[in-house]
């Protein structure tokens, strides 16, 4: 028998019950509501929000109000980025107002885009101003305040044990830490370890993430970062029932086998009907693209096919432009690799 090395319990976010210790992390981009949606159905213990920045949410920018959108998430979980703790306080409050349930502060990002202004990782370097925006945040809402960053700008200046304590004395009720740097934005390997010095410099939850990809991989995380539960970020790409593979290998100690190739099929095409209702027609044909390429990939593998399958359907249907005939080339890519499989 394959024991678990970790007892899978519920993760209390302060009085939020979280089912389980398994989250999906927000992406920009990618964790949009119909993928939330999916990912919870499948056994994540919480899905957040794509990163959301609070200017725009503030001035009822509509895109930026649709990624904050939590219709049919049953723990409404938003990120906001930003840098200023005015802006980010009325819009944890709109956020609030909206159903949110949690509110999530991102001090990670390493996009240049976002640390140029002064946001996202680039308030490694100015702890003051995390703090001030930590408190504004905190001080605006009711619900849970939680923290996501990196463990430092660069390796000569790992301040993320500073920040969480500072974070945990204002109030904020967990914290998640990439194990990188800015500055090593997503090369190499994520150093899990060094998400222990956190974890001992706080009595409130951590979360350890990056490069979980394998569920195996998780109770090796855990150990490592003496972390209370993992985030899944690129893991959980084309797969969003990565998640809750992980929480039942940690619940108990088996990983559950991908979805058959029919039931991968009819999530990516319920997906893509959410992505086009969601966005409406052009953006959703625009935004699904990525997310078709990546679970062609996934479907090669839990098939046993080559790559380069997955690449011929993938150019076969991302240069398409009607929804009908995107719906019919995945049907017929979806048979073509259960057929190749049975063979």
């Amino acid at each position: 028998m394959i024991l678990s090395a970790f007892p899978n319990t519920p993760l209390p976010i302060g009085p939020v019950p979280v089912p389980n210790r398994v989250v999906l992390a927000p992406m920009a981009g990618i964790t949009d509501a119909p993928l939330r949606r999916m990912a919870l159905r499948y056994g994540a213990g919480l899905v957040v929000s794509e990163m959301v920045a609070s200017d725009a949410l503030a001035r009822g920018h509509e895109e930026t109000v649709l990624r904050a959108e939590g219709e049919g998430v049953a723990i409404h979980a938003v990120q906001l980025a930003g840098n200023e703790p005015a802006s980010m306080a009325y819009a944890a409050q709109i956020a609030e107002g909206a159903g949110a349930a949690i509110i999530d502060i991102n001090m990670g990002c390493p996009a240049k885009r976002v640390t140029t202004g002064l946001a996202g990782s680039a308030l490694l370097r100015d702890l003051d101003l995390a703090t001030r925006i930590i408190e504004a945040v905190v001080g605006a809402v009711k619900v849970p305040v939680t923290l996501k960053t990196r463990l430092g700008w660069d390796d000569t200046a790992t301040v993320a044990p500073e920040l969480a304590r500072r974070a945990e004395a204002i109030g904020v009720q967990l914290v998640t830490i990439h194990g990188r740097t800015r500055c090593q934005f997503y090369t190499g390997q994520a150093d899990w370890g060094a998400i222990r010095a956190i974890s001992e410099a706080v009595s409130i939850p951590v979360l350890a993430n990056g490069d979980l990809v394998e569920a195996d991989d998780a109770p090796a995380m855990l150990a490592a970062s003496g972390a209370a539960g993992v985030m899944i970020g690129r893991g959980a790409q084309g797969r969003p029932w990565f998640p809750g593979q992980v929480a039942t290998r940690l619940a108990s100690g088996r990983v559950p086998a991908d979805p058959a190739l029919d039931e991968q099929r009819e999530v990516l095409l319920e997906l893509y009907d959410g992505w086009l209702s969601h966005y409406g027609r052009e953006l959703g044909i625009r935004c699904a693209r990525k997310h078709i390429g990546w679970a062609l990939a996934a479907a090669a593998q839990s098939a046993g096919r080559e790559p380069e399958r997955a690449r011929f359907w993938r150019q076969r249907l991302l240069t398409l432009d009607e929804p009908a005939q995107v719906v019919a080339g995945l049907r017929d890519a979806y048979d073509d690799l259960a057929w190749r499989h049975a063979a």
